[in-house]
C-alpha cells in the first residue's frame, strides 16, 4: 500500500492505541495464571494477534468480544507441536521459554524480519535448564523439548530485555523458590519493570530485583483463582510518541488513554518534550501538547530504542543538530533501523550521520517532497508520515501497510486529525 501525505495542519483529540508491549505480556500472564482472565481495552495489532495465536496453541481458550477478551487457561498444555510467532520479536522471545515448560516437542517459527534475527541466546541458555534445543545457524526455526526446570543461571542482557522477560515468565509459572537469574549488561530496563508489574497484577510469583543484576524468586504462593481477574490494558506510549512528535510540527493535540505513571520505556518522550519547553498540560486521563518546535536536543535512547523514528521525525524540523545515543540497539529491528532512517530521511533532504553509537540529525534545512520506502518497518512508515506534515510538498510512502504491526488505525487516525492523506494499492 502507498500513503501520500500532504503538508497539513492537525488538531483534535485522539485516544491512543493499546500498548502491544502490555497486551502481549498480559496474554502470557493470563496463560500461566490459570483460571479466567478478562482483558479490557484489548489491542488489535498484528503483534497482538501473534501473541493470541501463541496462547491458544499453548492451551488457552479465548473468547473475543469487541471491548474485551476472555481467556481461560489451565496452564501450559500445547495442542500443537508448532508455535508461529508471526513477526513479533516479543512473542518469539517470551513464548519460547513458556513452550519449553511442556515435555512435548515443539517447533517455534516466525516470518518476515524475525527469521533473520539472532536466537543463539536460546541455544546457550535453555540447555542449562534441561531443555533440548536445536537452531539453524543461530536463527529460526527453533526445535525444543522440555520440560524447562528453573536453575540458578547467568545470562547476557545486552541484545534484548525480551529474552529475560521470557525467562521471568517461565520461572514465575513454575513457582519454585530460591532460583536466581543473574543478568549482565541489561538493556531496556523499563520493559523488565513492565513485565514484573504485570506478573504482580496477575497474582503470579514476582522476583526480587537487585539493581537489575539479579532477579531472585522466593517462596510465594499464587493468589487463589476462583474469581475471574479483570485487567485493563494501558494505552501505548510508543504509538503516542508519534503524535507527541507531530504536535510541535503541525498542531496542538489532546491525547487520551495514557497512564502517566506507566513503566513503559517510551514514556521518556514526554519527559524530553517537557525538558525542551514544549507546552504540555496534564489532566487526569488527558495530555495536551502544544504547537511550536524546541531547540536541538540530545537524548539517550539506549533503554527506549523504539523512540528513534519519532525523534528523527521531530529533529528533522528543528534548526541545528540533534543527537540520539544508543544506535547499537537498532540493528535487529524490523529493518536495520539506523540505516533505514538515514536513507529515507536523506531522500527528504535531511542529513543523518552515524558516528559510533550516536545518530546526528542536521535539521531545519527543510523537509522536501519525495518518494520514500518504509522498509517493511511500521515505525519508519509512521516517522516519515509525521515528518511529511511539515514538508514542502507531498511525500509518497511505499510499504505503508507495515503500520499494521503495531498501529493498524494509524492512517485513519492521522486523517481524523485533519491531515490530507490518500491511500492506494
Amino acid at each position: 500500500m502507498i500513503a501520500t501525505v500532504h503538508p497539513s495542519s492537525i488538531q483534535g483529540t485522539l485516544r491512543v492505541p493499546t500498548s502491544k508491549s502490555a497486551m502481549q505480556r498480559a496474554l502470557a500472564a493470563a496463560l500461566i495464571r490459570k483460571g479466567k482472565t478478562i482483558l479490557l481495552n484489548p489491542g488489535n495489532s498484528e503483534d497482538d494477534q501473534a501473541a493470541l495465536r501463541c496462547i491458544q496453541v499453548l492451551g488457552a481458550r479465548v473468547e473475543i468480544e469487541s471491548d474485551r477478551w476472555v481467556v481461560v487457561s489451565e496452564g501450559i498444555r500445547p495442542v500443537s507441536d508448532e508455535l508461529d510467532c508471526g513477526e513479533s520479536g516479543l512473542s518469539i522471545r517470551m513464548f519460547t521459554p513458556l513452550a519449553a515448560l511442556s515435555d512435548r516437542p515443539m517447533r517455534i517459527i516466525g516470518g518476515g524480519s524475525l527469521s533473520k534475527r539472532p536466537m543463539q541466546f536460546f541455544a546457550d541458555v535453555l540447555p542449562m535448564l534441561g531443555v533440548q534445543v536445536k537452531l539453524h545457524e543461530g536463527r529460526l526455526p527453533i526445535e525444543l523439548r522440555g520440560p524447562l526446570k528453573p536453575q540458578d543461571i547467568e545470562v547476557d542482557g545486552s541484545l534484548s530485555s525480551q529474552f529475560l522477560t521470557g525467562l521471568l515468565m517461565a520461572y514465575s509459572a513454575v513457582g519454585l523458590a530460591d532460583r536466581t537469574i543473574q543478568v549482565n549488561d541489561l538493556k531496556s530496563r523499563p520493559y523488565i519493570d513492565l513485565t514484573v508489574q504485570i506478573l504482580q497484577r496477575f497474582g503470579l510469583p514476582v522476583p526480587i530485583n537487585e539493581n537489575y543484576h539479579r532477579f531472585t524468586f522466593t517462596d510465594q504462593a499464587p493468589v487463589p483463582t476462583n474469581e475471574p481477574l479483570i485487567f485493563s490494558v494501558e494505552g501505548d506510549w510508543s504509538g503516542a510518541s508519534f503524535w507527541l512528535a507531530a504536535a510541535p510540527i503541525a498542531g496542538a493535540l489532546t491525547l487520551q488513554g495514557l497512564d502517566q505513571n506507566s513503566t513503559q520505556a517510551d514514556r521518556a518522550f514526554w519527559s524530553l518534550l517537557d525538558r525542551c519547553g514544549i507546552q504540555l498540560q496534564v489532566d487526569a486521563d488527558k495530555l495536551e501538547v502544544g504547537v511550536g518546535l524546541p531547540g536541538a536536543f540530545e537524548f539517550d535512547a539506549t533503554d527506549c530504542p523504539d523512540l528513534f523514528p519519532p525523534l528523527v521525525a521531530l529533529a528533522s524540523h528543528i534548526r541545528g543538530t540533534s543527537v540520539i545515543n544508543g544506535v547499537h540497539r537498532l540493528a535487529y529491528k524490523e529493518s536495520d533501523r539506523a540505516k533505514s532512517l538515514q536513507a529515507e530521511f536523506g531522500k527528504l533532504g535531511i542529513t543523518i550521520s552515524l558516528q559510533g553509537d550516536q545518530m546526528k540529525i542536521m535539521g531545519g534545512t527543510g523537509v522536501r517532497a519525495a518518494v520514500v520506502d518504509a522498509h517493511g518497518d511500521h515505525r519508519i512508515a509512521m516517522a516519515l508520515a509525521v515528518a511529511a506534515l511539515g514538508a514542502s510538498g507531498p511525500v509518497r510512502i511505499e510499504g505503508a501497510e507495515s503500520v499494521g504491526k503495531s498501529y493498524p488505525d494509524f492512517w485513519k487516525d492521522l486523517q481524523s486529525l485533519g491531515a490530507t492523506v490518500s491511500l492506494s494499492n
